[in-house]
């Protein structure tokens, strides 16, 4: 994963896809885990709003953060992770499995679950089979980073695959003072890899964010929405200086595809 930040890339960022010499250290990821009961699997959107705000979660964290005396338990792990590729990737557990990763060090993170769609007195009502059920809230636990080469076996044996999630109605529109990370309209990826997106647009956007907003952002819960954007809007939204994703090429799609722009209020001043 790579991005452009009001519209400079520094020669050696972390999200370049181009060798730089950040990728001479050595390469962490961090890991999320998205629970998927084959019985009620999360909305996708829900997943990817929850998947960003874990990662923001982490970040924000006392055991994230300091230096020296102050440093806290998963500081030096975050520190070196950033100072590297910056890498996320998601897999996906369910009943045993999932209780076993929630064992490990980490946060887990839930969601608001999928949107009820409003309704009038003249609308009818759809019917819906005896059998179907609907999709459970979102919850995603993220892990401090590990090496590219050293995930703890519990999630090593976790599949990356099988992270097909469908939204049972469309979301309703972003809420203008909240925060958006905007998908692109010409890209199509599983939900795995667009959470995995998403959490690199939350942190871009944390990354150039001031103290107070961070703070603010942070105090209020992270609110935020994943939404992709129609061709238009894209194309304005690339334009404006804000922070860009643009993909490494590991995975699903072409190295240097812009996956999202991460739109926070703040950085609109």
């Amino acid at each position: 994963m790579s991005s452009e930040s009001n519209g400079n890339t520094p020669v050696d960022s972390p999200f370049r896809h181009e060798p730089a010499a950040r990728d001479e250290a050595p390469q962490y990821v961090l890991p999320l885990v998205v629970r998927i009961e084959k019985a009620a699997p999360p909305a996708r959107t829900d997943a990817l709003e929850t998947a960003a705000r874990a990662v923001l979660t982490l970040l924000a964290d006392e055991r994230a953060l300091g230096e020296g005396a102050e440093e806290g338990e998963w500081a030096r792990a975050v520190r070196d992770w950033q100072d590297a590729r910056i890498r996320k990737v998601v897999r996906r557990a369910r009943g045993a499995e999932w209780r076993r990763a929630g064992a490990l060090p980490g946060i887990t993170v839930t969601g608001s679950g999928p949107p009820t769609p409003e309704r009038t007195a003249t609308d009818e009502v759809p019917e819906v089979p005896e059998t179907s059920t609907p999709p459970s809230v979102a919850e995603v636990r993220v892990f401090p980073p590990v090496p590219l080469d050293g995930w703890p076996k519990e999630l090593a044996k976790l599949q990356v695959s099988g992270t097909d999630l469908d939204d049972p109605a469309p979301p309703p529109p972003a809420a203008p003072a909240h925060p958006v990370l905007w998908l692109s309209p010409d890209l199509a990826m599983s939900a795995g890899k667009a959470m995995a997106q998403a959490g690199h647009g939350a942190q871009l956007a944390w990354w150039e964010l001031s103290e107070t907003d961070r703070a603010a952002w942070r105090d209020a819960g992270f609110p935020l929405s994943v939404r992709t954007a129609d061709a238009a809007h894209w194309r304005r939204l690339t334009a404006a200086g804000l922070p860009v994703v643009r993909d490494a090429g590991f995975t699903e799609i072409a190295a240097g595809s812009c996956t999202v722009v991460a739109d926070h209020p703040a950085l609109r001043r």
